[in-house]
């Protein structure tokens, strides 16, 4: 029964904030809170939940570490500097206040965390996961998240064995590992086997005397080249999303947060703006474009999940007083609910302030440079996923003068390697599409995923004056009408056109047939 009411009152007001707008994440805490006021308590089932959903987390951040994704100027220079002037400013406040330094400084770095799932979903959803600034992102996401398990770690205070030692063989269990996941074809197997192999890592490292989050992770670590890795992440992240609900139903059903917890969660959400321009700066000083560097910082402007658990762990070892973990639920909730929204308009937001910021950016070396020509080409084909290399492919073969563009820097790098044209461009920026010469372009293809970045583009096409043919994809009756009225010439639903094409091959026929 308590189960029960716990998950039904988790997906009750997490619905609620997601209708508002809000992430879920932000009613998981509030249904703590209702619960904690109906006088329901936590249980150890429930806690034994939330080591399970943190154990998951830790595996998926192992699954996604790429030691050449941390190495890239850009991820070192911004994410290893944000976290140091952060965490030294916590310390000198913690100093001058004459309270806990060490706490002071463990929490300056927890508040140095984004959000994960925030920044993540938010690129899914813009179709940017992939782009030069949503792998920044990433990257710098899973060097916080290293330095996070750094401190759970310190936090821990634990005595490790000599037993641990035997933790780093664990590489030499790789090939195992990787049989495993290969021989594992039907999904469920796969699923458990990332489950088993995250619990594993857990079990072992805490047998040794270490913290079970260091297992897990290395568990993931061991995992993460096989060439399926991107399959088990994407199972397992709903997975321990589910669990993770847990976690934050716990903080809230703690305790309820006297009114001194909520003005000093208040603070902090006052200074997260200055977070996120400290972010904005560093990028710009790295090299990046004022485009770039705003939509990256809005995705890192929030407090982190990581930030929870950190902190609950250095309370625990005595380095913070107990009031600190409601105060930071607090405080990660109401980034959350801050930075949803902004980062939902992080283009519009880019295109009113953009005569504001570009003055602040570098003149030149931009590692996502703009494209500055593209030779003699008549067609061009922005997105070069299936669809687009498909459309390149054939203008290819008719002899048409055509180029690619895309803005995933590894498909760009692939095409280039095979020889074909293509470079490198954001087809949301408006600065792209001001600077190419279009004028002897006769078409244009759309075959971006995202139906608001299609929309953008086609927009800003006909803003600029380009006069030209413009097709594009559409998945739903109301994107073909909404594209049609921006200027758009023609519109085909994928899935559609290869059912007529199927029946045209099978009839001998070459007529056209209608939807």
């Amino acid at each position: 029964m308590i189960e029960l009411i716990w998950v039904g009152a988790a997906y009750i007001v997490g619905l609620i904030a997601s209708r508002l707008s809000f992430p879920p994440l932000v009613g998981y805490l509030v249904a703590g809170y209702i619960l904690h006021v109906l006088g329901i308590e936590s249980a150890q089932t429930l806690t034994h939940l939330a080591d399970i959903g943190i154990e998951l987390l830790l595996f998926t951040v192992g699954l996604k570490l790429k030691l050449r994704s941390l190495l890239r100027p850009e991820v070192l220079s911004v994410g290893g500097l944000h976290l140091l002037i952060v965490t030294g400013i916590s310390g000198i406040v913690f100093l001058i206040l004459n309270k806990q330094i060490t706490g002071g400084l463990v929490l300056g770095a927890s508040l140095a965390f984004s959000s994960t799932v925030l920044a993540i979903k938010v690129l899914e959803d813009n179709g940017e996961l992939s782009s030069l600034h949503g792998r920044d992102v990433l990257s710098i996401l899973i060097l916080q998240d290293i330095v996070a398990i750094a401190l759970l770690a310190f936090a821990d205070g634990r005595q490790p064995s000599y037993w641990a030692f035997a933790l780093l063989l664990l590489p030499l269990l790789r090939p195992l590992a990787h049989r495993l996941l290969t021989v594992s074809r039907a999904d469920e197997l796969r699923l458990l086997l990332g489950v088993s192999l995250a619990l594993a890592g857990g079990v072992s490292s805490e047998s040794v005397g270490i913290s079970p989050d260091i297992g897990a992770l290395l568990m993931g670590v061991m995992l993460a080249a096989h060439p399926k890795i991107d399959d088990l992440s994407d199972k397992l992240w709903s997975l321990k999303e589910v669990f993770l609900v847990a976690f934050f139903l716990q903080i809230g059903l703690a305790e309820l947060p006297n009114p001194d917890q909520i003005i000093n969660a208040l603070e902090l959400l006052g200074i997260l703006p200055l977070q996120g321009i400290l972010f904005f700066v560093l990028f710009l000083l790295a090299g990046l474009r004022s485009r770039t560097a705003f939509i990256s910082s809005l995705a890192l402007m929030t407090y982190s999940e990581f930030a929870l658990i950190t902190t609950a762990g250095i309370v625990k070892a005595n380095l913070l007083l107990p009031e600190w973990n409601s105060t930071i639920a607090l405080a990660v909730a109401g980034s959350l609910a801050i930075a949803a929204p902004l980062n939902r308009y992080s283009h519009q937001l880019f295109s009113w302030l953009e005569p504001f910021l570009t003055r602040f950016e570098k003149k030149a070396g931009h590692p996502d440079r703009l494209p500055e020509s593209i030779g003699v080409a008549e067609w061009l084909v922005v997105g070069m996923g299936r669809t687009g290399l498909s459309a390149y492919l054939a203008l290819h073969r008719r002899e048409k003068r055509v180029i690619g563009l895309d803005a995933d820097p590894t498909v760009l790098e692939s095409l280039l390697a095979e020889g074909r044209r293509v470079i490198y461009g954001d087809a949301e920026d408006s600065e792209l599409w001001s600077g190419l010469p279009l004028d002897r372009i006769k078409g244009i293809i759309l075959t971006l995923p995202d139906f608001d970045a299609r929309v953008s583009a086609v927009r800003l096409l006909r803003k600029r004056g380009y006069i030209g043919q413009i097709g594009t994809i559409c998945y739903l009756p109301g994107e073909k009408q909404k594209l049609g009225q921006l200027g758009a010439n023609f519109m085909i639903h994928p899935l559609v056109e290869a059912g007529n094409q199927l029946a045209r091959q099978i009839l001998g026929d070459n007529s056209e047939l209608p939807e």
